[in-house]
């Protein structure tokens, strides 16, 4: 029984319980609090994303579970365990599925949710230290982007990943859920305020020795297969905003201007699949 296994369970019978105030009344701007970063929350969502961000370095604060999976589910009982030895005596909640289903989109978690604590990013010279293939995302807004961008860079070789601050932030519910968890498994960063993007951020880059790849259709584009390309000790891949692609400015500044060749008159994908694409193609296989 689930008693026995962790102590203090504290149920939950009533939807309205100021308990679930920040799983069930917060918004997304809410929790991440820009205003003291130093104090901003998320949702992980389901025991496997959930095992990925504690495993990550992340910090609990709560946890949500259905009563019965809490109680008899062998992969959420592990779990809360670990959470426990790894963290001590933080709240476990549980309430029965139909309190439970009031919450948008708990059909969609696995039955767990679990209130975790936002690190400090560190910044970018220290993300790429020691890195060989990076992705740099260029106001990429939509989070389903990020989320499976995300999900490609950490499954085809990409080291780490850099964000502009027009990008949609990859801990948002939304991200999280598309990246299956990924966004904790692999390195990342926003460019830093201090940092003018993309001048000075490109020269950062080069300064540390990577090749800088504009993923642009242009009249001088080469293409993703180039043998020159290949060779590279460093690269640092650049993808552009959904429908406007990249600046001017950041292909100018860039050492490659790259396209993925297509047919049937098609021109370009979306900056998700383009992803997958590059980085199947010039990620760190070794």
């Amino acid at each position: 029984m689930m008693e026995n296994i962790v102590e203090n369970v504290i149920e939950i019978t009533d939807f309205n319980a100021p308990e679930l105030d920040v799983y069930a009344r917060l918004t997304e701007a809410q929790l991440l609090n820009k205003d003291h970063p130093e104090d901003g929350l998320f949702i992980a969502e389901s025991p496997k994303v959930i095992g990925r961000a504690l495993d990550g370095g992340y910090e609990p604060v709560s946890v949500l579970a259905e009563k019965k999976q809490a109680a008899e589910d062998e992969e959420t009982i592990e779990l809360l365990v670990k959470i426990r030895k790894q963290c001590g005596e933080i709240p476990v909640y549980t309430a029965e599925f139909d309190v439970l289903t009031k919450l948008t989109g708990f059909k969609l978690t696995r039955g767990m949710l679990c209130v975790m604590r936002r690190r400090e990013l560190p910044d970018m010279k220290r993300i790429c230290s020691g890195c060989r293939r990076i992705t740099i995302l260029e106001n990429v807004m939509n989070p389903t982007n990020v989320g499976a961008i995300f999900r490609s860079a950490a499954a085809l070789h990409m080291d780490a990943v850099i964000l502009t601050q027009g990008c949609s932030n990859p801990l948002y519910r939304r991200a999280r859920r598309v990246s299956m968890g990924t966004v904790f498994q692999i390195p990342w960063t926003f460019v830093d305020n201090s940092v003018k993007w993309p001048e000075e951020g490109i020269q950062i880059l080069q300064n540390m020795g990577f090749r800088t790849v504009a993923m642009a259709l242009k009249d001088d584009s080469v293409s993703i297969d180039d043998p020159e390309l290949m060779k590279e000790e460093k690269l640092a891949v650049i993808l552009g905003t959904e429908g406007e692609g990249l600046t001017e400015e950041t292909i100018t500044g860039c050492d490659y201007t790259v396209m993925i060749p297509m047919s049937h008159g098609v021109d370009s994908l979306n900056v998700a699949a383009a992803s997958a694409v590059a980085f199947w193609q010039l990620g760190n296989k070794e």
